[in-house]
């Protein structure tokens, strides 16, 4: 049994300060990979489970607390999804995921709108079983042959129902950056599709062949025209909209003059320091990222002491 606690302190490892308490990795399920392959275990774990309903990619809950069902109560079409047991009382959960209308619109919920509010052991749950939702949902045949596929191992794979080769889920790595300049500065910058003042950390996926920090580089450079130094890691958040984990770190420029946006996904940066963010985030003139997002932990980790006070909970919720 593996579990990891998603705390760091600033001094671990020898390393620079760290982000910690990420809203999305804070599980602390085991996730117990070991029994997928005993089909008479899953069934009798499956009896025992604390079972989400997942409906479209949206749980049973409240707006603070996951709504759980046991396995007499399901019916119909759908799929199950082992998602662990609690390490402390050996209690197993599990989601069951379905298109048919079995929970009533307004008591179902998006991990953007509760996500903040969940306890470590639902969001760890939550963010675990839609995860597997969006990839089972999007990977209905064979990469192979384009034959049908199966979920199988409590959903760990999906299996081929011709060949029998078996499909595994992807999580596809992006990097964000805390971009500064020497004078300790934060620079954010507004993607064309969103609204005209919402603002964020730069953000990109890594490509084939690529090292994190050789992403950090390109990306920074490719959106903001800067180039930078001093690459730090912060931390990592899974992101599953629909299959991402974000791969948090800072840089600094020493040379601002080049700071321009790239036009086309990047419209418009800004420069900010601590002073003139609070001044235009409590004004709103600015929107900063929802408490859910890793990038939004970043530029609390930037302003320091007051914060969450100074800035509020604003921020966009979809």
């Amino acid at each position: 049994m593996l579990v990891v606690s998603p705390i760091m302190s600033g001094t671990e490892g020898g390393s620079r300060g760290r982000l910690h308490n990420l809203v999305l990795a804070r599980s602390i399920i085991d996730r117990a990979g070991h029994l997928r392959t005993d089909p008479l275990k899953m069934d009798q774990l499956w009896r025992e489970a604390k079972i989400i309903f997942l409906v479209k990619g949206r749980v049973h809950a409240t707006d603070s607390e996951l709504i759980f069902h046991e396995a007499g109560e399901i019916s119909g079409e759908g799929e199950r999804y082992f998602l662990g047991l609690d390490s402390k009382t050996g209690q197993s959960y599990f989601a069951w995921h379905t298109d048919e209308e079995v929970i009533r619109e307004e008591e179902l919920r998006t991990l953007r709108q509760i996500g903040a509010e969940l306890s470590d052991e639902e969001a760890g749950l939550a963010v675990h079983a839609i995860a597997l939702s969006h990839w089972h949902s999007s990977h209905p045949r064979c990469s192979r042959c384009g034959a049908p596929t199966k979920s199988d191992l409590g959903g760990a794979v999906r299996v081929c129902e011709v060949d029998a080769s078996q499909h595994h889920p992807r999580t596809d790595p992006a990097v964000i950056v805390l971009v500064k300049d020497e004078d300790d500065r934060l620079l954010l910058g507004r993607q064309h599709s969103w609204a005209l003042n919402r603002f964020s950390n730069f953000a990109g996926f890594v490509e084939p062949g690529e090292s994190f920090e050789q992403c950090v580089l390109r990306e920074v450079e490719e959106e903001s025209g800067l180039v930078v130094h001093s690459v730090h890691y912060l931390g990592s958040q899974p992101w599953p909209f629909p299959a991402s984990i974000m791969i948090a770190y800072e840089a600094t420029t020493s040379d601002v003059s080049t700071a321009r946006p790239d036009g086309e996904e990047i419209v418009e940066i800004r420069w900010f320091t601590r002073e003139s963010m609070k001044e235009a985030v409590n004004s709103g003139e600015i929107s900063l990222p929802p408490r859910i997002s890793v990038s939004r932990r970043m530029i609390e980790y930037w302003y320091g002491n007051g914060a969450v006070e100074d800035l509020g909970g604003h921020g966009w919720s979809r």
